[in-house]
């Protein structure tokens, strides 16, 4: 027995598996004296306990709540005496068209009374050389967005121009030029 004590003292309990051992009775000694004094436990008491009914947080009542509306957008509003957004995308792609023989000075002046600043900065390093197209070959497609925020999409000879306008004031300008070649 003293050999027995005497090799759990000296190797068993001075290694780390001892160690581990010693901490895993340790914690096992307190867990199951506190089960002993607690006492039966109901299931149905404490945190576990749950609603019977599911949690509803919307009127089922209420219609679609999804993000595709049915309801059209309305329609864009214009300030007296400016331009509508299909008379600025005209004349934007126009003046975008027509840039070919023109030096980009004076295409960017044609194209910046039509353009938010935004717009005229980030075209201010293009070429209209670069234009990828020479005609517009159908009617422009406008997508109102908001009263505030329009799209338009224009059929051209090698493609499609999409113009996003913009109207904070009432006036509006191209703020973004995309083009999708077909």
């Amino acid at each position: 027995m003293r050999r027995a004590v005497e090799f759990l003292v000296t190797r068993l309990l001075r290694s780390r598996l001892g160690v581990a051992l010693a901490i895993a009775v340790l914690v096992l000694g307190v867990i199951g004296a506190a089960r002993l004094v607690s006492g039966p436990v109901d299931p149905g008491t404490g945190l576990s306990s749950r609603p019977s009914q599911p949690i509803t947080t919307v009127d089922p009542e209420a219609g679609d709540d999804g993000v595709v509306g049915s309801t059209a957008p309305p329609p864009p509003r214009t300030r007296a005496g400016a331009l509508t957004p299909e008379q600025t995308a005209d004349r934007f792609t126009a003046a975008w068209l027509e840039g070919r023989g023109d030096s980009a000075e004076e295409w960017h002046a044609k194209l910046r009374p039509l353009s938010t600043p935004e717009l005229t900065e980030k075209l201010s390093g293009a070429d209209p050389a670069g234009v990828p197209a020479q005609r517009t070959t159908g009617e422009p497609s406008v997508r109102p967005r908001t009263e505030k925020f329009v799209e338009v999409l224009i059929p051209l000879d090698s493609g499609q121009l999409r113009l996003e306008l913009v109207a904070p004031d009432g006036q509006w300008l191209v703020d973004a030029v995309d083009w999708e070649r077909t």
